[in-house]
């Protein structure tokens, strides 16, 4: 597990304020909120996803089983030792229903060895007793 001081960037990338001329966001004003406190849950299934792909970035195993629908939870998440992930760029959201939402997101990474990868996914979410909840997605 890595570890994140609360005043550098957030690893989501999200910006405070509308359009590409809003700064950055710290960690501790970001996802920090949600993966440094286990009981607070993230407002929206965007939030959940940029969080989720902060915890990638700093290998947290408990928050994203924890974030995972139980339905399709894997037992565990090894993470590739030495990757260096490079960036997000969440696409579009939408709600599908009241308890429903996806997240269409490109997430860049760099391997250990090899050259970098780009994941372009439509993610799908669920609420469930008011927690926004990863459920799956498709690779586009």
């Amino acid at each position: 597990m890595k570890v994140l001081d609360t005043q550098q960037l957030c690893p989501c990338g999200r910006l405070r304020g509308a359009g590409q001329a809003g700064k950055p966001l710290a960690y501790g004003s970001c996802c920090g909120r949600w993966l440094e406190s286990p009981s607070a849950a993230p407002p929206d299934a965007e939030t959940l996803m940029r969080s989720r792909y902060s915890a990638f970035v700093l290998e947290r195993e408990a928050y994203l089983l924890h974030s995972w629908a139980a339905s399709h939870r894997p037992e565990r998440i090894e993470f590739e030792p030495g990757v260096k992930w490079l960036g997000l760029d969440v696409r579009a959201h939408r709600q599908t229903g009241e308890a429903s939402a996806e997240v269409e997101f490109v997430a860049r990474q760099k391997p250990a060895h090899g050259p970098a990868l780009r994941l372009h996914e439509r993610s799908r979410f669920v609420r469930e007793a008011g927690r926004w909840l990863y459920v799956d997605g498709d690779a586009l």
